[in-house]
């Protein structure tokens, strides 16, 4: 079946629907890339920080030499990490992971506004074990990543986990409007106004973490469980469908694209099965009522810095 696409403000088409690559170890990633593909997936979203872009080249590879896909039917989205804000490291750092996936990028996002210090390590810290920050105004950083389009060395650009006065900002101070904002979504975490801020400008937004992370190492036994949340799996089971699909189809129905993580063969093909049946006015408000608000990605690790985006009542 062909996926459904949002047109980005570049012009360019990108999947509804991708399949996200944060925490797939090296060893399974290739392998759950070729099963997604096989099933009907087109857009893969991954970040230099996951370690894992040689492994996609080689999945992406594969697929086209037995000709399953085009590379021209595939949206491959990459993200800019922290330790390369100054805008000097821009550009070697899109080189790099060019190099790794061996082929363009369809989407480049900085993955974060907050930077760090750039020594060579992937984690910068200090001698107390803690984070180095750096100092670079993610303006100037998006600055940079300006000139990567006009350089053609990819065809959108965009942001990650930006709030709404950093996306204002931007739009303020640049000269390019970003295609995108990925952030976490999913009915603990609506972020309706930032979702708004994102469409009056053009700018397309991607759900990550759809189902709350449930396997993220930091997890607390006492956090919510999207999954497990009542109103999730009545929807569910009315419908015939998994609690997983029906958080994903509650993205696709607000219009916004959404990269669900699963190495499992049977998760991959169930995650992508939600284009046969459609959640009713009354299942959405249902979905949307609870009175949880929950952030699975707080990194209160860099909430001291000046750009760190996630205050307290998350819209900010």
């Amino acid at each position: 079946m062909s996926v459904p696409t949002i047109k980005l403000n570049t012009g360019h088409q990108m999947p509804i629907i991708g399949l996200g690559t944060f925490l797939s170890k090296p060893t399974e990633v290739q392998a759950a890339i070729e099963c997604a593909i096989d099933v009907g997936y087109r857009h893969i979203d991954n970040a230099f920080i996951y370690q894992n872009e040689n492994e996609i080249a080689l999945a992406i590879e594969a697929k086209i030499k037995q000709k399953k896909v085009k590379r021209e039917d595939l949206f491959i989205a990459s993200k800019l990490y922290c330790t390369f804000h100054d805008p000097k490291d821009v550009r070697p750092a899109i080189v790099k992971t060019l190099e790794n996936l061996k082929d363009y990028l369809d989407l480049y996002m900085i993955h974060f506004p907050v930077p760090f210090v750039n020594n060579g390590n992937l984690i910068p810290k200090d001698e107390n074990g803690d984070i180095l920050h750096g100092d670079v105004d993610y303006v100037d950083t998006w600055k940079a990543m300006e000139k990567l389009v006009d350089e053609g060395l990819v065809k959108s650009i965009g942001v990650s986990n930006f709030n709404k006065y950093q996306i204002n900002r931007i739009l303020k101070e640049s000269k390019v409007v970003p295609a995108n904002n990925q952030i976490e979504l999913h009915p603990y975490l609506l972020q309706d106004e930032l979702i708004q801020l994102c469409r009056q400008n053009g700018i397309a937004v991607t759900a990550y973490s759809p189902f709350g992370s449930p396997t993220r190492p930091w997890v607390n036994e006492a956090d919510p469980q999207l999954l497990k949340d009542p109103d999730v799996i009545k929807v569910a089971e009315r419908l015939g469908t998994t609690p997983a699909q029906v958080l994903i189809r509650f993205h696709i129905q607000r219009g916004i694209a959404v990269v669900p993580i699963s190495v499992t063969p049977s998760r991959i093909e169930s995650n992508f099965q939600v284009f046969d049946f459609e959640l009713s006015k009354e299942d959405m408000e249902l979905l949307r009522s609870t009175n949880i608000t929950h952030r699975s990605y707080l990194l209160l690790q860099h909430s001291s810095h000046k750009y760190f985006p996630f205050s307290e009542n998350y819209e900010e």
